[in-house]
């Protein structure tokens, strides 16, 4: 296309394709500046078509040209301001009525600049050369601007040039406060309409600007207030004297960047950050700066110091202010609430934010650049206390020096540092468009589309917003699960890291709780020496764990297990990464270790176990159709029957793990867990039953009966699985009883596991231990119509049937639905049940066992409540179908509802029946080892007590809960059950 292409549809179209909106007024403008310059059409739109706005570019590159002709340019610097005009209207307006700037895009554009703004002032400066001297230091400043704009629109990676940008930005704005406060200086002396004061006295003034905010940390916007706080000094002037002056100083110099002037102003000068900010006084002495430091600051405030630098005036005072203020900054987390009160400042500027701003806001907003700047300032404050390689003021730098330290994972370091980059190339953009100071999404499309090609030429406005509500939903993300880190607080209010040289480490672990300080001293050595990267989180985790530690029963044991545990598991990503980071993982985790000896052993067989505590619904059971799919699964990998039980084995015990941890962190009640125990255990049988039948007896027909606890779906942990067999019809020839006892003793063979003890108890078959271990339906009908005991109909209140054919199913209940639902109870029956309770509870308690203690057969404990529903049961189950439930609660509320039992009678039962059961289960969980009696010693009763829920040295209040209820629960039946 040459300068004399006329304007065709085809021309037009081309336009659009470069991304002009305006085509006809584009191909006009067009047409001009290629006959009126020395670039042909084809190569003024090569250029137009990169930049953020092409009608906008070219607008302006025709007026430029009014004023100085393009075509003194050379091509690149035509290219370079082309990006210019077309990304920043202010820019382009600069370069109207500052033409001579325009040999700037000469020169190839560099990140590193040295800013001089104000070169020798002279003392001689009048009012008139003082006007032209701001006017001189503005223009001055935004040719700077100009540079550092060629540069960064001239990148390829925009995002990764933002922190280059940003520092340049800041020195940029120090050179204009140090030369303004040259220009005070000057102004001071001469404008005796300002003070009159001496020249030595000025002289010997020393004022220091601290940068805060960005500015301090060397990460500035294009545009911005610049955060600053005075200090001044005045050797041999009076300090009233000395502050008076240097109060005019920093007044003149805060004037200077914006008051009214032929060049307009650059920024407003926020002196607001100061002590007592609006109501305080604008300059302190260093030592007033000090005093207000250690009596009144609030948190916010060393927040806030984390940035202060000196980048104008006298530098060496500024330096001493620095250093002076670090202890203090670095202290400041051990104030009381310091982490809870960052974080609720977080959720208070969220919360001012207008209603019409909140879907727009780049930087206050959810998911916006604020979230991820008070994430890692509230982590360098936390642990900078004692760490000072996570020190840095800027936000980029102080999230490598994070991750490297450990303090953040490598993944979400890396996410946090893009999206920051994003958002802030983002905020460049929008900035750089007026160069007026706003973090506002603008809400016009054309003007979303060039801030979009701005940061990448193929976008649509579409895209940037898409991209936008991406990040911004991962950073809300990534700081909800940092910055609410529970470890965070832990942190702040521990005394540091423990020195293993310190002569008060072991004094100290003693008093946590520790009875081997020595040995524990070992562990926390082996966890933390070294220099990898497990070690140095495992140096940050220690000093708080151990605490959590100590809140347990026993800290010794929980703290191998967690050397132990973290040797297995150190090299896996999720491990450490889970402790530190997720919400409240490393506190159930100690608490699990430190309360329960069955959850530790079973982490050493299974540490992966503990990836769960990251997330609490993981603990809920697993239901038995998703068992039922593992175990099919695994049959079919594995031909070898012990092979196939091996595998078997450990998803017994993962689960059993996985229901452990649950019940001990508080996610699942015992209802829930006695169901998981069920149908685990009715898992593990019928699993292990249909792989032996499949290989040793296929033709078989073979039933398991559940009984007792295991037939109500009543199992805690440590229980017995009560079961009976039948077995159905087979092909003649076969001797059914054989094959189901090789099929039996197969079963309990390839059940029994010697690292998590499972019975299988057959006592309660026809006969008890010297019967036969299966009978067939028949067997069973003439045992049951000739010799059944009335116990023994008892007993089948609770059985049910959990494998077999649907037929040998149909037929086994309906032949017990016979006996333990009788049409009528005779008296001498119920006499009966009640002579074998006594006698039950004198014969089989164990000699010497105090029956007020005894779980089970003690005086109002389970079985006092289940032999008192069983007799109802036997009573009035052939009248009321709801009654029929193998399950003791639930018949509980069936006899409620049909009037034969109290309902505070039955609410008195179901407290006794709930405290002993869960007794027994935590009695299994805190020592490993099943026992039915309330322990009289007082550390394991603590640990019952902490399990069940209990606040700390609650073992004598567990102790007086349980006997208090059985008490009543005793009195309840003997009314009851004798009536």
């Amino acid at each position: 296309m040459s300068g004399e292409e006329p304007k065709t549809g085809q021309t037009l179209s081309v336009l659009a394709h470069y991304g002009f909106i305006d085509l006809a007024i584009a191909a006009d403008n067009l047409e001009q500046l290629s006959a009126k310059s020395k670039f042909q059409q084809t190569h003024l739109l090569e250029n137009l078509g990169k930049t953020a706005n092409p009608d906008q570019a070219l607008t302006y590159l025709l007026r430029i040209n009014e004023i100085q002709p393009l075509q003194t340019l050379s091509e690149p610097a035509l290219a370079r301001l082309a990006l210019v005009v077309g990304a920043s209207e202010a820019l382009a307006e600069f370069l109207l009525r500052t033409p001579e700037a325009l040999e700037l895009f000469e020169s190839e554009p560099s990140s590193s600049q040295q800013f001089d703004l104000v070169a020798n002032p002279s003392w001689e400066t009048t009012d008139t050369s003082f006007s032209r001297a701001v006017t001189e230091l503005r223009r001055n400043y935004r040719k700077a601007l100009l540079q550092i704009a060629i540069w960064d629109l001239s990148r390829s990676d925009a995002a990764e040039s933002v922190q280059a940008v940003a520092a340049s930005l800041a020195k940029l704005a120090a050179a204009a406060l140090d030369g303004g406060l040259k220009l005070a200086r000057l102004q001071l002396l001469h404008n005796k309409s300002l003070g009159e004061y001496q020249h030595q006295e000025i002289d010997a003034t020393k004022l220091a600007i601290i940068g805060m905010g960005k500015g301090g940390a060397g990460e500035l916007n294009y545009i911005s207030d610049v955060d600053v706080i005075f200090v001044a000094e005045g050797a041999g002037l009076d300090t009233e004297r000395m502050l008076e002056i240097a109060t005019k100083l920093a007044t003149r110099t805060m004037r200077i960047m914006d008051e009214t002037n032929i060049e307009p102003g650059l920024w407003q000068v926020d002196a607001n950050l100061r002590p007592e900010g609006k109501a305080g006084a604008l300059v302190r002495t260093l030592d007033s700066h000090l005093a207000y430091y250690a009596r009144w600051a609030e948190n916010w405030e060393f927040q806030a110091l984390i940035k202060a630098n000196p980048i104008a005036g006298d530098i060496e005072l500024g330096n001493a202010y620095r250093d002076s203020l670090q202890s203090l900054i670095w202290q400041s987390s051990k104030r009381e609430n310091f982490v809870e009160s960052v974080q609720a400042m977080r959720e208070r500027v969220t919360a001012n934010i207008p209603s019409e701003e909140l879907d727009r806001q780049i930087k206050l907003g959810v998911g916006g650049l604020r979230d991820i700047e008070f994430t890692v300032q509230l982590l360098q404050l936390v642990h900078g206390r004692d760490d000072g390689s996570v020190h840095a003021p800027d936000t980029l730098t102080a999230i490598k020096q994070l991750s490297t330290a450990g303090y953040i994972g490598r993944q979400e370091a890396e996410e946090f540092s893009n999206h920051y980059k994003f958002l802030r190339l983002l905020e460049h953009r929008i900035q750089l468009t007026q160069l007026r100071r706003t973090h506002l999404m603008p809400d016009v499309e054309l003007k979303q589309r060039a801030i979009a090609r701005a940061i990448n030429k193929d976008w649509s406005a579409k895209d940037l917003l898409e991209h936008w509500q991406k990040v911004k939903s991962a950073v809300r993300s990534l700081h909800q699960k940092i910055f609410y880190r529970p470890l965070l607080v832990a942190v702040s209010k521990s005394d540091g890291g423990l020195v293993l040289s310190s002569e008060q480490v072991l004094d100290r672990l003693s008093a946590i709780g520790f009875l081997d300080p020595k040995g524990a001293a070992t562990h926390i050595e082996a966890l933390t020496s070294g220099l990898a990267r497990r070690a140095q989180i495992q140096r940050q985790l220690l000093p708080v764990l151990l605490e959590w530690f100590g809140n347990g029963t026993d800290p010794d044991s929980a703290l191998l297990a967690f050397r132990r545990l973290s040797e297995n598991l150190g090299e896996s990503h999720w491990y450490l990464r889970m402790l530190r980071d997720a919400s409240g993982a490393a506190e159930r985790l100690t608490y699990a270790l430190s309360t329960s000896k069955l959850a530790t052993s079973l982490l050493e067989l299974i540490p992966e176990g503990a990836a769960w505590l990251e997330d609490p619904k993981l603990l809920s059971p697993i239901s038995l159709e998703a068992l039922s799919q593992e175990s099919d699964s695994i049959a079919e990998r594995y031909e070898d029957l012990e092979d196939f039980a091996k595998a078997v084995r450990h998803i017994r015990r993962r689960e059993t793990l996985r229901l452990g941890l649950g019940w001990l962190v508080g996610e699942q009640t015992l209802a829930r867990i006695s169901n998981g125990l069920t149908n685990l255990n009715d898992w593990y049988l019928v699993s292990l039953t249909k792989e032996i039948l499949r290989q040793k007896a296929p033709g078989l027909d073979l039933g398991i009966v559940a009984m007792g606890r295991f037939g109500g779906s009543e199992l805690v942990f440590g229980s017995d699985a009560d079961v009976m067999f039948v077995y159905g019809e087979q092909a003649k020839g076969e001797s059914s009883q054989k094959d189901a006892e090789l099929v039996i003793d197969s079963l309990r063979t390839l059940a029994k596991d010697p690292q998590l003890e499972f019975e299988l108890d057959l006592d309660l078959r026809p006969e008890g231990k010297n019967g036969p271990i299966a009978r067939s339906i028949d067997s069973y009908a003439a045992y049951y119509s000739r010799w059944g005991d009335v116990w023994e109909n008892q007993a089948l209140l609770r059985a049910r049937m959990m494998f077999g054919s649907d037929k040998l199913v149909q037929a086994f209940s309906t032949l017990v639905d016979e006996y333990r639902y009788p049409k009528e109870l005779p008296s001498s029956s119920i006499i009966e049940i009640r002579r074998i309770k006594a006698r039950v509870e004198s014969e089989r308690l164990p000699q010497g066992a105090d029956p007020k203690r005894h779980l089970k057969l003690g005086r109002g404990s389970l079985s006092d409540i289940e032999w008192l529903v069983q007799l109802l049961q036997l009573q009035f189950g052939n009248l009321y179908p709801k009654v029929r439930t193998p399950k003791t609660l639930e018949g509980l509320e069936s006899l409620v509802k049909h009037g034969i039992l109290e309902a505070h009678d039955a609410r008195v039962l179901l407290e006794s029946w709930n405290l002993c059961s869960s007794v027994r289960s935590a009695i299994v969980l805190a020592t490993g080892r099943k026992s039915d009696m309330l322990p009289i010693d007082r550390k394991q009763l603590e640990s019952i007590s902490r399990i069940l829920k209990y606040p700390r040295n609650s073992a004598t209040a567990l102790e007086e809960d349980y006997l208090a209820k059985t008490r009543r629960a005793r009195m309840v039946f003997e009314r009851v059950f004798f009536a």
